[in-house]
């Protein structure tokens, strides 16, 4: 009888600190010896874009009609040293994601996808494929640590180059690469041993700080004859600070990258535990733009947990120009897919929990080089899924910016803003709603 009763029933009570996940973990550790590594990003429930609101037009600002007056869309990116800075039509970009960790049908459905709507993609580590190349409008080159895959020839292809100083998910931490996934191409990218473990480096070789960080900058712009915009991207961390340092060392373009955002694979203590959220980060990294006297002169990009264009206008209200997505992107390509329901559950995960993508069997053919796996995979289709995808977020954006009277994405303020909870208002720096205060500033 005792049996059939819930855990309710026998008044039994789960502990908030030893709860069942945390006593899985010291479980696994306890059997295995080895730390977890996972991708995916944060689970943890960090206060995020769901905790502001807008407050939209009714007496005191007036609306624009959505089917007569305009709401602009479009950005440039690098215009403050770059002969050719890139103009985009959404302020919608997509994050580095390697070859390696991406099958090459992915990284070609990123391009596809971008370029239809006319916005960016990236390589990340790992070097340039001709797929991407070939299907991108746009194209950033991420230098990274590693080096892995990079040349001069591919840095002249390219149309803006993203020093990585740092990622949201592990700042001060290097990237993984499991062995499964370095086939005979991704080797050869690499120059590494074909199936062996790779991992990254978590700092660049030949600097060891921004004075060092302005040399190389000025060496891209010489290899590339200052065409070309050149980002610097760090994980949210003491961003203030770096955001500060990475003008002073002559970025066009700055990207800050939160907690949330997503990894191919990393140790789970680091994507849990180190870094701060997306929505901390912002106004730091505006405050020092504007510090500095270069507020939209050097753009900003923010990444991070970035989902729907409700998202997209809460990040440039508080002061970005563009936004970055990875997590979101690989989802509207078909990762996670319920369809594939019945071949999660063999792997010991299901459709929406899968974050298993260092071991390269992705059953949707997204997140492995398994050549069956990734032949599942039409990049033509996943093209059309993903630019599907970002003019839903881009036309979900102007939905939101036109209610609060804006004529352009890029005139949403802070002042459109409040927040639901004392977290998100001190973070963000805008009052809680109902009110004229803002934890921490004395307003």
């Amino acid at each position: 009888m005792t049996n059939e009763l819930s855990i309710e029933q026998r008044g039994l009570r789960e502990s908030a600190t030893f709860d069942r996940t945390t006593i899985a973990a010291i479980q696994r550790a306890a059997e295995t010896g080895i730390y977890d590594i996972r991708g995916w990003g944060a689970k943890r429930k960090l206060p995020h874009f769901d905790d502001l609101l807008f407050l939209g037009a009714s007496m005191s600002r007036y609306p624009l009609e959505g089917y007569r007056e305009r709401c602009d869309t479009d950005v440039v990116l690098g215009s403050r040293n770059a002969k050719y800075p890139l103009h985009l039509s959404t302020p919608v970009t997509i994050a580095g994601m390697s070859f390696g960790a991406l099958s090459a049908g992915a990284k070609e459905a990123l391009g596809r996808g971008a370029s239809e709507v006319g916005t960016s993609t990236t390589t990340g580590d790992g070097g340039m494929t001709p797929e991407e190349r070939g299907q991108s409008k746009h194209l950033v080159y991420q230098y990274l640590p590693s080096r892995y895959g990079m040349n001069p020839d591919d840095l002249r292809k390219a149309d803006a180059i993203e020093i990585v100083l740092g990622q949201g998910a592990k700042p001060g931490g290097g990237g993984m690469l499991l062995g499964q996934k370095i086939s005979e191409r991704v080797a050869g990218m690499r120059t590494l041993p074909q199936g062996i473990d790779q991992r990254s480096a978590c700092r660049h070789p030949d600097w060891t700080g921004p004075d060092d960080l302005a040399i190389k900058i000025n060496e891209l712009r010489e290899i590339t004859d200052w065409e070309k915009p050149i980002y610097v991207k760090v994980g949210a961390t003491r961003t203030y600070y770096d955001v500060k340092l990475a003008v002073h060392s002559g970025a066009d373009v700055v990207v800050v990258d939160g907690m949330q955002g997503g990894t191919a694979a990393t140790q789970d203590v680091f994507i849990e535990h180190v870094g701060i959220p997306t929505l901390a980060a912002i106004p730091q990294a505006v405050q020092a733009l504007q510090e500095l006297g270069v507020h939209r002169e050097v753009q900003l990009v923010v990444s991070g947990g970035i989902r729907n264009g409700a998202d997209v206008a809460k990040a440039m209200a508080l002061g970005a120009d563009a936004v970055a997505i990875g997590t979101a992107a690989l989802i509207a390509l078909g990762d996670n897919d319920p369809r594939h329901a019945a071949e999660y559950e063999a792997l010991g995960s299901a459709a929406g929990f899968y974050d298993d993508f260092q071991d390269g069997r992705d059953p949707a053919g997204i997140s492995t080089q398994d050549p069956e796996l990734s032949a599942r995979f039409d990049p033509v289709l996943g093209g059309k899924r993903l630019a599907n995808f970002l003019r839903v977020m881009t036309m979900e954006a102007q939905t939101i910016a036109r209610a609060c009277g804006k004529a352009h994405l890029q005139h949403l303020e802070p002042e459109d803003l409040v927040a639901i909870s004392i977290e998100a208002s001190a973070m963000a720096r805008v009052p809680l709603a109902g009110t004229n205060w803002i934890p921490g500033t004395g307003l």
